[in-house]
């Protein structure tokens, strides 16, 4: 049954319930993923959406409120949203690509409520291939997918693209797409570096 909306969050910052609600994966690779996405993203195993199939879906929130002169006098709140989707394919090609962005874009407009307290929404997806062809990794990497909404009064969304070879310990990504770090399973996050929250925190920064 394809889904027509994104799931709901009871919660606010971040949204992970943790390891106790995370599926198994039967990709290995996948599964190891997971478990450095667990604890900032709620995941779902076998996710399909608007006619697509992904292995793993997970989504963040965040919220940023600025207070004056006390806490309970709110002057303003941002909401940020990442919906990562991943699928694992036999090769990728330029349509693989076209494919994610066309979905990105039908899920903004479908998924986003614009208002004065929306800051960003992000759509991520990542292709699991065997190889990375010097062509891909040319576009992933010069890819730009933000779009302001209403001249950026109501905020924006942005598509981002990772493709990752990991039996070659290769990945690239287009610029914002912080996520990346956590499928780089060939180099640990070093605990001195921002961690995945703290990277995605910095968007909410005005």
């Amino acid at each position: 049954m394809d889904v027509d909306s994104p799931p709901e969050s009871d919660r606010g910052e971040p949204s992970g319930d943790g390891p106790a609600n995370v599926p198994d994966w039967d990709d290995e690779y996948v599964d190891r993923v997971s478990d450095r996405l667990m604890h900032n993203y709620d995941l779902e195993k076998a996710y399909r959406v608007d006619g697509e199939r992904f292995s793993l879906y997970g989504r963040m929130e965040l919220h940023s409120q600025k207070h004056f002169l006390h806490p309970s006098i709110s002057i303003g709140e941002h909401g940020s949203t990442e919906h990562l989707f991943v699928r694992r394919v036999d090769r990728v090609d330029e349509r693989t690509l076209d494919r994610f962005v066309e979905l990105g874009e039908r899920l903004a407009d479908e998924w986003i409520d614009t208002d004065e307290d929306h800051f960003s929404t992000d759509f991520t997806f990542v292709a699991v291939a065997p190889t990375i062809p010097g062509s891909i990794r040319e576009r992933v990497a010069g890819f730009d997918g933000r779009t302001l909404l209403k001249y950026g009064y109501n905020g924006h969304y942005e598509i981002n693209l990772i493709v990752v070879a990991p039996d070659e310990e290769e990945l690239v990504a287009s610029e914002n797409a912080d996520v990346g770090a956590a499928f780089r399973l060939w180099e640990p996050i070093e605990r001195e570096e921002p961690g995945l929250l703290d990277l995605l925190a910095r968007r909410l920064q005005l």
